[in-house]
């Protein structure tokens, strides 16, 4: 196994890591809109953190020596499903044909109180 670790993506705020690399598979831990220049959310609404959510995630899979056309799996953890099509705009924006396999879910809260949260799993193409 090996730890990934970016500065372009913010710090992990428990004990866990960024990302875990394993086996050809990238395993990227929930993403919070976060902007690690300020260690603040950013400002604006649903899609403002989803693209920071995605951004961050971008950094992580990138300082990996992965790319998001090698993403296999998504999920995305919204705090109020009324936000899904706003997130799945911008979320369209980060991948292209053939899409991760991805859920969406509501849950009663997220870290922070943060609208959007994101996990990853990518594999290295063979």
């Amino acid at each position: 196994m090996l730890q990934v670790k970016t500065e372009k993506a913010p710090k992990a705020i428990g004990p866990y890591s960024q990302a875990i690399c394993a086996n050809g598979f990238l395993f990227v831990s929930g993403q919070l809109p976060i902007d690690p220049a300020t260690g603040f959310f950013v400002s604006g609404g649903i899609k403002e953190q989803t693209t920071q959510v995605l951004v961050n995630a971008k950094a992580i899979v990138e300082a990996a020596g992965f790319s998001f056309s090698e993403v296999v799996k998504a999920t995305v953890f919204l705090s109020d499903m009324s936000n899904f099509v706003a997130m799945n705009e911008v979320y369209a924006t980060f991948f292209t044909d053939p899409f991760p396999a991805r859920a969406a879910v509501e849950v009663a809260r997220l870290p922070k109180d943060a609208w959007v949260e994101i996990e990853l799993i990518a594999a290295k193409k063979l």
